[in-house]
């Protein structure tokens, strides 16, 4: 598996994860998130030229894709790194491909002095809140959130993504993700689900 940063030429191949990795939530009567656009060119060039769009190429299994199977988008915000979208193609799920990459991102951001990683999510989806708990992520109270984080969530308020709870979350950097071996340990590893939505 090769993590790298994102390229113009080929934001069509990163909707497609996004639109393909949205269906799920039709299974939990979101049928309104499975229908949402994806992030169009214009945002993706523009993550992409600020240095926070990230791809995985998935090298070891190619299967009946080429190209990138994963993608994040990133941008700083109260100082932290903030997670503004992670998708894994759903033929990918269950191989611990979002896990690498946050563990990526964290070492980025920790590479740049950042002291956190910050995302906002569906609190009770499974492969959204809970996953993030299992990776280390903990839940901000809504009364502590600094300006950046309470500007993103009244925009998902705008946006009607209050129709399910959502929460922010924050995990400082050099927490890397715990392992398959501690995960099974402490139990829940089968419920993982690589498919991840921070911010739609």
């Amino acid at each position: 598996m090769k993590i790298r940063a994102g390229q113009d030429g080929e934001f069509a191949a990163l909707q497609e994860i996004e639109r393909a990795a949205g269906q799920c939530f039709r299974d939990v009567g979101m049928a309104a998130i499975a229908d949402d656009e994806p992030p169009g060119d214009r945002m993706l060039r523009g993550y992409a030229r600020a240095g926070g769009l990230w791809v995985v190429d998935d090298e070891e299994d190619a299967g009946d894709r080429t190209g990138p199977v994963a993608y994040a988008l990133t941008e700083p915000v109260d100082g932290c790194l903030h997670i503004e979208q992670i998708s894994v193609h759903p033929s990918r799920s269950r191989r611990g491909i979002g896990r690498r990459l946050l563990d990526h991102l964290d070492r980025r951001a920790a590479a740049d002095g950042l002291p956190a990683l910050t995302l906002t999510t569906f609190a009770d989806v499974p492969w959204n809140g809970p996953y993030y708990r299992r990776l280390g992520f903990r839940e901000l109270p809504e009364e502590t959130l600094p300006p950046g984080l309470r500007r993103i969530r009244r925009s998902e308020q705008e946006h009607g993504l209050d129709r399910w709870p959502r929460v922010c979350m924050r995990r400082e950097t050099g927490g890397r993700a715990p392992s398959r071996q501690r995960r099974e340990r402490e139990g829940g590893a089968g419920q993982e689900r690589a498919r991840l939505l921070p911010a739609e």
